[in-house]
Order: C-alpha cells, then sequence, then structure tokens
C-alpha cells in the first residue's frame, strides 16, 4: 500500500483539493515505487466525466463557481493591483545590482521571428496580441488550467500557421534546449489532457501569447507565454535578456517512455544535500518533511503548497533560509552553480553566461535550502536565493490525479530575479534613465505608476 493510499484524503476544499496536501504529519511523506499511472482516476469517474466536451471558457466559468477558488482569485487580484516592488528578502529594494552594458543591442533573430509572427496576424488579432512595454499587463499570468486574465491571444485560437509564426518566436528567443524544454512541458499538457480525456481544457497550444514594445535590436521589447503549468515572461533590454517570472511544471511530469521533465534537476539537489556533513544538514535542511507540522502558519497554501515564486507574488518578502554558500566546499558549490545554470538553461548561451555572471558574483551572498529527506526517498522542496536569484522546485500532490500528498510525478518550478528585476524592468528603469539624460529630458512616468 503506498503512503498516499493509507493517508486519509483529508477534508475536501473544492473537488480538486484537500487538506491533506497542507496539513502537516509527523510521519513523512514517504515515496513508493508506484507510478503515475496507479493515480489515474477512471473516465467515467465524477473527478473527470462533469468536465467531458466543456470549451475552456465554458470550463472556466464552472470553477470559478467554487467558493475557494472565488476566494483565491480575489486574493490574487489584490496582488495584482499593487505597485509593482519586487521579490526581496526584507522589504527593501537593494539599487546598483543590474547594470546595463553602455553598447549593447538585442539580439536579431527573436526580432525577426516577431516581426513575422505579427505579420501573420489580422488587424483585430495584432491590436490584442500587442501591448506597450511597460504594461501592467505582464503581471497578469497564471498557471492554472482555468483562465483568469486573458493576455493577448490564445494559440489554440489562431490558425495553425499562426501559432507556428509565435512558437517560432520561442524557439528563436531561447537556447536549442532551453526551447526544447519548454515544448516537452507543452507536450505534457497535451498528455494529461489525453490521460483524462479533456484536451479541450489542457493541450498543447492552450496558452496565452502576447507580445510588448516594438520587437526591435535598438528598444525595449518582450514576449509572454502563460497557461497551465508554462509561464514565460521574456524581455530583451539594452543587450541583456531577462527570462523571469518563469513557471515550469508537470503533472505528470514524465510519461511512460519520457524521463522526468527535472530529473537533472533534482538529481544534482538531491547530491549536494545527501553531501552535507551532519553540521550543514543542520542547517541547510530546514524541515524533515515537505509537510514538517513544526512549519509556520502560513507556510503551506493549498494551491502554491511550498513555492513562494509563483503567480502574482511580485512582491513577496522572502527571508532567506538554510545554509550560505559560503559553508560549502569547493565541490558543493560547483553542485550548486549547476543547480542554478539548470534554471537558466532557456537563456541562450552568451545570455546565460552574462547571467551565470551576476550569480557568481554574488556567491557570498547566496542561501540553499532544503525540506525533506537528502536520500531521495521523500518528496523535496528546495530553494536557491540571492539578491539575483530566487529558484524552487518543489514536489506536489495531485490535482488531476488522485494522489493526496505530494509525489516526484508532480512538479513545480519558479524562476524569479528579486529586487524589481522581474519582467527586466529594472533593466527597463535603467534604459528609461539613460535615454532621457541623453535627450536632456527627465525619465519618463511608468503606465503602471512603477
Amino acid at each position: 500500500m503506498s503512503d498516499n493510499e493509507a493517508t486519509p484524503a483529508g477534508e475536501d476544499i473544492d473537488g480538486f483539493f484537500t487538506t491533506a496536501r497542507v496539513s502537516g504529519r509527523e510521519e513523512a511523506v514517504t515515496l513508493t515505487t508506484e507510478g503515475f499511472r496507479s493515480f489515474l482516476h477512471p473516465l467515467d469517474s465524477d473527478e473527470l466525466e462533469p468536465w467531458r466536451d466543456m470549451t475552456y471558457e465554458r470550463f472556466t466559468a464552472e470553477r470559478q463557481r467554487n467558493e475557494f477558488l472565488q476566494s483565491l482569485l480575489g486574493y490574487w487580484d489584490g496582488l495584482y493591483a499593487e505597485p509593482f516592488v519586487g521579490v526581496t528578502a526584507d522589504g527593501t529594494v537593494r539599487e546598483g545590482l543590474f547594470p546595463l552594458p553602455d553598447d549593447g543591442v538585442n539580439a536579431g533573430a527573436p526580432v525577426a521571428a516577431a516581426l513575422a509572427f505579427l505579420e501573420t496576424l489580422h488587424p483585430e488579432q495584432r491590436r490584442r496580441v500587442s501591448y506597450a512595454i511597460d504594461a501592467p499587463d505582464w503581471r497578469g499570468w497564471s498557471n492554472p488550467e482555468f483562465v483568469f486574465h486573458r493576455n493577448g491571444v490564445r494559440l489554440e485560437d489562431l490558425a495553425n500557421h499562426q501559432a507556428e509564426a509565435f512558437l517560432a518566436v520561442v524557439a528563436a528567443s531561447l537556447s536549442e534546449r532551453g526551447a526544447a524544454r519548454v515544448r516537452e512541458a507543452m507536450d505534457l499538457n497535451e498528455y494529461l489532457g489525453e490521460l483524462t480525456g479533456l484536451t479541450n481544457v489542457m493541450n498543447s497550444r492552450s496558452y496565452w501569447v502576447a507580445l510588448y514594445g516594438t520587437p526591435s535590436t535598438d528598444a525595449p521589447w518582450g514576449w509572454q507565454l502563460y497557461g497551465h503549468h508554462v509561464c514565460l515572461n521574456v524581455v530583451f533590454v539594452g543587450g541583456r535578456q531577462v527570462i523571469a517570472p518563469v513557471f515550469i511544471g508537470g503533472e505528470p511530469a514524465l510519461t511512460d517512455t519520457r524521463p522526468p521533465l527535472f530529473d537533472a534537476r533534482e538529481k544534482l539537489a538531491l547530491g549536494l544535500a545527501s553531501s552535507l556533513t551532519p553540521a550543514q544538514r543542520e542547517k541547510a535542511v530546514v524541515f524533515d518533511s515537505v509537510l514538517d507540522p513544526r512549519m509556520p502558519e502560513g507556510r503551506l497554501h493549498p494551491a502554491d503548497e511550498r513555492h513562494v515564486g509563483g503567480a502574482f507574488r511580485d512582491n513577496r518578502i522572502v527571508p532567506t533560509e538554510g545554509i550560505p554558500a559560503s559553508e560549502l566546499d569547493e565541490t558543493q558549490r560547483g553542485l550548486l552553480r549547476e543547480i542554478v545554470e539548470d534554471f537558466h538553461l532557456l537563456l541562450p548561451d552568451d545570455q546565460r553566461a552574462l547571467t551565470m555572471a551576476d550569480y557568481d558574483a554574488h556567491l557570498d551572498e547566496t542561501w540553499f535550502s532544503f525540506y525533506g529527506a537528502t536520500d531521495g526517498s521523500q518528496p523535496i522542496y528546495f530553494r536557491v536565493q540571492s539578491p539575483v536569484i530566487l529558484a524552487e522546485l518543489d514536489n506536489h500532490a495531485g490535482v488531476w490525479l488522485s494522489n493526496k500528498l505530494p509525489a516526484r510525478f508532480h512538479v513545480h518550478t519558479c524562476l524569479r530575479i528579486p529586487h524589481g528585476n522581474d519582467y527586466g524592468k529594472a533593466y527597463l528603469a535603467e534604459w528609461n534613465r539613460r535615454h532621457a539624460a541623453s535627450a536632456g529630458g527627465a525619465a519618463p512616468e511608468r503606465e503602471d505608476g512603477e
């Protein structure tokens, strides 16, 4: 019998979530040899059948009738209405962390791909997909399968050649391996739709896409793609490229033939955690289990579980925890750097090198925290945090699968740039200052009041 089967289901929250996923328990959540197929609902079950043949809009309308979701979306709206500050460790934004190169220009291939995409659109589609570079709509992304904000256009509502043209923008903007990872996560969403018989709700094109600014090698611009388990915000400013916030996950995060989406990253984290000395482990392992009853009130959330950098968390205060990198040995710091580099895999090689140089410059202010057993016998959560990165991976309980407790086959990952450079906003502010100074005027007001 698996741990998930042996544990009471908990009280129902909204028909998808139960209190078991956020209830502390003295007994650790242990993994078994059972795969995700052991937790598939029958296609004619009450969990799946009611949603059969619904459009994504009807599914959204039905889901949002739920009291728990109404409360969650109301809370998200409140966060969305806040002026942007950025993620910090103590509520204070540090200045001067993100200087732009003196004569940087944006990569040309993404510009050409974006202009080609715009050419495929009808005037009304082009109007809907286009936003100002500093529009507040950047912050409207979310990762559930139901629709909340509707930024731009939805890939599945476009003609095939139009959708492929936007996916060419994604490919031109990312590294080859990074683009493959994004497409794999989108394909896994379709796989989940096939497993549940709900491809009308979850498929490889159930994502909203938008462009911000005018694609240019000289002026700032960017694009956004978001939907179930894949959310990317990509910005080009003065020769630097930002990919943050990023949310990528999967349920299941593997298939019968594909390895887990973040297998290498989890192995690196477990390798680092298992290498810790007893003294190091005392600091790094913040909680012995992902449902450790010693977690403070509010640390677990029914939707986010443990991750702190998800949708609408743009201004969250996240105190550092765990062990500072300065207390790791050279081999351990190397493992930590590999983890960070994997989080930045989406960036093209030249931009990843620049971003890793930023990470290296703040190594003495970098922290690693870990929840769970270090031998791979339990679900895990870990976070890397410094002034220039907040990166985390969390194993989750089931939403469309029936496991009531976290399992390795449902994973969420988040990447943010603290101190105001999510969405490239710190770079954009610097770019505006420079161009206002060169023009002999004051920096322009931000449209969103930031």
